[in-house]
């Protein structure tokens, strides 16, 4: 087949293919990359600045590179972003463990990432989601085959912004996170993605789906709703111990609201633990973050403050009594963690998202910063507590440990230390490491950290935007029961899986979510056939509005002119816009490509001159011989 390969062309290149319906084998894919690796080596022998190869008219990755590398893929023109972006892993992994290298290498990781982005650019609209969303594998370094991964994945695992903040995968994206687009597992335990024909058609009442909770839109406005019913929830339960204490009856009952907060918490608890599983079976870790870690924490709190509580519903003794002061205590310590939560909650809009992306970066950052001051901290607390006893005497360790994390919280307690020389001494150098150092290096990291973030906003939040929607959708569920409903999933449906036909457990789901979540689903249906049907295009126009820098319409590209003043002869323009273009400059190529080929046409026209000339030599030497 053809692949569109010239050397030499420098015009607009061709559309890929469409991809073949067989996928190809780990063995092939590994190949390829290696293939690819070589060539982007070639390509880039010495370091290179990163920028110069994400240029849009860079001089590195032309359209005859683009060229060479479709060629290099042979019949997995499909394939093509996978596997740069699997090179471009490979780049980086180089790139960490040769710090010589490094930039040598980054520079190539950037520049296979550039190249998925521009090969991408060139694909079929209506084969863009197959190409971004099928799952492939290849051979890692043991021979073991590696967890299915699509190139939508890869970059998200990768971080790859530059891939990620393309109009191509924005598209993709969108289109998974408002259910154009759904997945479906097949009997591999395999991911495909298919087209949802009926978001834009069909009746009401098709449209009254339990599939379509699983669409990453209604899934983040019902958790929305849920978070902040379980906020109100957890506030009137922290308030009982001041209104119910005088109650006799408060040592042996639960109230209302506590009862609700842990049934709401366990659901919470079990959906963890369910996604959990799924995204070690399904997915790498890579798909674990910081959020992860609270999610942890909240649940680890909640299910200690929940035993203790329970524990103390025996009797009214005083130690009854201490079980339910330390159940509270536990319980005030998740309102941070919940508050907390809460960023993950709204990180769909924008601002939002961009404050978790900085917080985030500030607390990867400043994993230098505690690292040095837990150094520190263990050699200052040893000497510490050495010169303590040196009399022979010693306090308790704790309160070395409180006296530093005081003076690091710039609140140092000098008179502790004052009856000994020595330990005022090694108490000053405590203070001025800390204090004067090591805040300041964690300032500088957290300024680093956000500056590079706020440098790249927009990039850094479309990347952001599509781990969260492949997030929610990257652990499939065929049955999609929304905290707290997932416990009538847990303990009322998952029993009958082991009973009935598949069909049979299907038509069940089918049944029960129709009730549970008829409202939902009715609203659901109504947005999709009211506010989305072409019927109705004009609410969405005068609520939104049209792009009319949209380059897309052919009426952007070349704008009719000619009006009612054209019957008395006036017309805007009079000359034909393919004309007024021509003296364009070519803003698609950089300097260096406009001026060689400016060189190559007048080599051209020179060539022409002297085969010309010599031509009219020969024939002039001819004519004298004649004579």
């Amino acid at each position: 087949m053809s692949n569109g390969f010239s050397a030499g062309s420098g015009g607009s290149e061709p559309i890929l293919p469409a991809a073949k319906n067989a996928k190809p084998s780990p063995e092939t894919l590994t190949k390829l990359v290696k293939r690819l690796r070589a060539l982007t080596l070639k390509l880039l022998p010495v370091e290179v600045d990163p920028q110069a190869v994400n240029e849009p008219t860079s001089r590195i990755i032309t359209p005859q590179v683009i060229s060479a590398f479709r060629a290099a893929a042979g019949d997995f023109d499909e394939t093509l972003p996978y596997c740069l972006l699997r090179a471009r892993a490979e780049f980086m992994w180089d790139a960490d463990h040769n710090a010589a290298d490094y930039d040598e290498n980054f520079g190539r990781a950037i520049a296979c990432e550039v190249l998925a982005r521009r090969i991408v650019h060139l694909t079929a609209p209506d084969h863009l989601a197959a190409v971004m969303a099928t799952r492939y594998t290849h051979l890692q370094i043991d021979g073991d085959e590696s967890d299915p991964a699509s190139a939508l994945e890869m970059a998200i695992d990768s971080h790859c912004t530059i891939f990620l903040s393309s109009s191509e995968s924005q598209d993709v994206v969108n289109s998974l996170w408002k259910g154009d687009l759904i997945q479906k597992m097949n009997e591999k335990f395999d991911v495909d993605y298919v087209s949802y024909s009926e978001s834009q058609t069909g009746s009401f009442w098709s449209h009254v789906n339990p599939s379509r909770l699983c669409v990453p839109r209604y899934q983040n406005f019902f958790r929305i709703v849920v978070w902040l019913f379980f906020l109100f929830v957890y506030s009137q339960a922290v308030r009982q111990p001041v209104e119910r204490l005088a109650d006799p009856s408060y040592m042996n009952t639960m109230d209302a609201w506590e009862v609700i907060l842990y049934v709401i918490a366990l659901s919470t608890l079990v959906e963890d633990m369910n996604r959990l599983y799924k995204l070690l079976r399904f997915v790498t870790w890579r798909a674990f973050s910081f959020w992860n870690i609270v999610a942890f924490l909240t649940n680890s709190l909640l299910l200690a403050a929940f035993i203790l509580r329970i524990i103390g519903l025996h009797d009214n003794t005083d130690y009854s009594a201490k079980l339910r002061l330390n159940s509270f205590q536990v319980l005030s310590f998740v309102a941070p963690f919940i508050w907390m939560r809460l960023i993950t909650v709204f990180d769909g809009y924008k601002y939002v998202g961009m404050m978790q992306i900085c917080v985030a970066r500030m607390l990867q950052e400043s994993g230098i910063f505690f690292a040095l001051l837990s150094i520190l901290a263990l050699g200052f607390g040893q000497a510490m507590y050495a010169l303590d006893a040196a009399d022979g005497t010693t306090e308790a360790p704790s309160g070395v440990v409180n006296a530093l994390v005081q003076a690091l919280l710039q609140s140092p307690d000098f008179s502790r230390y004052s009856s000994s020389p020595s330990g005022l001494i090694m108490y000053y150098l405590w203070n001025v490491v800390t204090v004067i150092v090591l805040l300041n290096v964690l300032i500088s990291l957290f300024a680093s950290a956000y500056q590079d973030v706020v440098d790249d906003a927009e990039a850094q939040y479309l990347a952001f935007f599509a781990g969260k929607t492949v997030g929610m959708i990257r652990a499939p569920d065929s049955y999609v029961y929304p905290a707290p409903f997932n416990l009538i999933e847990t303990f009322l449906v998952s029993p009958f899986e082991y009973w009935f036909s598949e069909k049979q457990y299907a038509k069940l789901n089918r049944i029960i979510m129709s009730v549970l979540f008829f409202v939902p689903l009715t609203i659901i249906a109504f947005f999709e056939t009211v506010f989305q049907r072409h019927e109705n295009e004009w609410m969405t126009n005068w609520l939104h509005g049209e792009n009319e820098g949209d380059n897309s319409y052919p009426a952007v590209r070349d704008p009719e002119v000619d009006g009612v003043d054209a019957d008395a002869g006036l017309r805007i323009s009079k000359v034909p816009f393919t004309e007024l273009i021509k003296v364009f400059p070519n803003t698609a190529q950089s300097s260096e490509a406009l001026m060689l080929e400016e060189i190559r046409g007048l080599r051209k026209q020179l060539d022409l001159v002297l085969r010309k000339v010599e031509i009219n030599g020969k024939n002039s030497g001819g004519e004298r011989k004649e004579d």
